[in-house]
């Protein structure tokens, strides 16, 4: 191991402590991923002809869809039209692809974070996105394999971040501030989210599609450069940190000896441990519906309201902004119950967990049967959207509880896992709304998406844990018991906002 590097304080450092550096610019960080990665779900609206796959499709069941809102024109559909003429198969291809590479870099990057370094898996992931980004515009117009192979490059990029920032998660934070910092840190998904969708539909409005993909990607790369100087793995590399801060930090931890070798990681008693598997149903399930409204909202706004593209990026990016705030507000909230004593990390985790599927489930079975009554169905979906935030606080996170040592392993695992519905949700709506663009066909998705819902609200509530488990340290031969969930401080809550 490199010596230590000596803590030497910086005006920076004077105003914002080291540790939140990291935790501002990782939010930025995986606000860039997620950006990057919803924006096609936005331009591909203006990308695709829809007059010409409408026309070539003699079935289209278009009698139970709604009237534009407003004053909607059949001009302005005719300007929104795109280039491609890709049918609704091929296009959940296209948005589905991305996670093709998710799904495969997650568990191999992970070990690369926690034995190597987890700044510089994060600083590939964004890197990889912002130049297939730039690209994407160039080998769309040569063939559609072409945006296939970039969305596919995207993915294993973005199958970095969440292990990369576990693994950094849990080598920064005080126990007491877990929850808070990675409320901040994961909140930036949300707010990249919101920003993307917001800014791929003025720009596409204003420029045309191809603007989204070269502003947003330029507007990348100032990050990496911050990220590079700013951002050390973990307090012992940093100079930037007041020799107060370094100690406090790695004394909670109980890092100020460092560890020649990671501990090999127990998988038989990873796969054995129930609630391990509790988080891994709970996330599967989750982004089932987390995807569905983060792909596939747009369209349904599109197809069955008939919002025009720039009211479309407008209302699906509002509900993402008051996310921000709910995230945050709800994780210092069980923080600050956690550290009173009030309730333990497992209470924390499962009443946030419990938030993000009642919710957006019930949200759903309004979306069902409200009809065409437009921006009350934006409404209903906003509530939903900006519940799901709880996530952040609950499974999310939970994985820095029941094992921080392994912590970037686990969401490699459980997000590998959950990247599955990334794939299936695009497929699967492209199948079932295959020319049947309407509500009838809306009610199929929103109806699995509330089953999924229900599973993993059971299996979280009756499996879930927060007690850190016996196996965590049993790769540095030090077996522990599990701990009293009675005792919130024995219980370490991460931050998430």
């Amino acid at each position: 191991m490199p010596e230590e590097v000596p803590a030497k304080g910086s005006v920076l450092g004077k105003l914002v402590p080291a540790r939140y550096v990291l935790a501002i610019l990782g939010s930025i960080g995986m606000a860039i991923v997620y950006g990057l990665k919803v924006n096609l779900s936005v331009a591909m609206v203006a990308m695709v002809n829809h007059t010409a796959i409408h026309k070539a499709d003699d079935h289209q069941n278009d009698t139970a869809a709604c009237s534009p809102p407003g004053d909607a024109t059949n001009n302005t559909a005719k300007v929104e039209d795109g280039p491609f003429a890709w049918s609704e198969p091929l296009q959940g291809t296209l948005l589905s692809c991305y996670f093709w590479g998710y799904l495969v870099s997650q568990i191999p990057l992970a070990h690369v974070a926690e034995n190597f370094s987890a700044k510089w898996v994060m600083l590939f992931s964004v890197a990889i996105n912002v130049l297939c980004t730039l690209l994407t515009p160039v080998f769309t117009e040569l063939h559609y394999g072409g945006l296939i192979v970039m969305r596919v490059l995207e993915g294993v990029g973005g199958g970095a971040s969440f292990p990369a920032m576990h693994v950094m998660i849990a080598s920064w934070a005080p126990p007491s501030e877990r929850m808070v910092m990675s409320t901040i840190i994961y909140v930036g998904t949300s707010a990249g989210t919101a920003l993307s969708i917001l800014m791929s539909g003025m720009l596409s409005a204003a420029w045309g599609w191809r603007s989204i993909f070269y502003v947003m990607g330029v507007l990348s790369c100032i990050w990496m450069a911050l990220w590079i100087i700013l951002v050390q793995d973990n307090p012992n590399k940093q100079r930037f940190i007041s020799p107060e801060e370094r100690h406090m930090i790695t004394s909670s931890l109980g890092t100020e000896t460092k560890v020649e070798h990671h501990p090999k990681v127990p998988w038989g008693q990873v796969f054995k441990s129930v609630p391990f598997w509790a988080i891994l149903i709970a996330h599967t399930c989750n982004n089932f519906g987390w995807y569905m409204f983060l792909i596939e909202i747009p369209f349904y706004m599109k197809q069955v309201l008939k919002f025009n593209v720039a009211s479309n990026a407008a209302l699906s990016a509002l509900p993402y902004f008051p996310m921000i705030i709910f995230s945050i507000f709800l994780g210092k909230l069980l923080d600050t119950l956690q550290s009173k004593g009030k309730i333990s990390t497992t209470v924390a985790r499962k009443t946030a967990t419990s938030i993000c599927t009642v919710i957006p489930g019930i949200c759903l079975l309004i979306l069902c049967y409200i009809g065409c009554l437009h921006y009350e169905a934006v409404s209903v979906m906003s509530v939903g959207i900006v519940a799901m935030g709880a996530m952040f606080s609950g499974f999310l996170s939970n994985h820095i509880d029941i094992a921080p040592n392994f912590a970037g392993t686990l969401v490699a695992l459980t997000n590998t896992a959950a990247t599955l519905p990334g794939i299936i949700v695009p497929l699967f709506v492209g199948f079932v709304t295959h020319g049947n663009q309407n509500i009838g066909a809306w009610r199929i998705i929103f109806g699995t998406t509330i089953a999924l819902f229900t599973l993993e609200f059971f299996v979280f509530v009756i499996f879930g844990s927060g007690a850190e488990q016996s196996w965590n340290r049993s790769g540095a031969q030090q077996q522990i018991e599990v701990k009293d969930e009675k005792t919130p401080l024995k219980e370490t809550p991460p931050s998430k906002a």
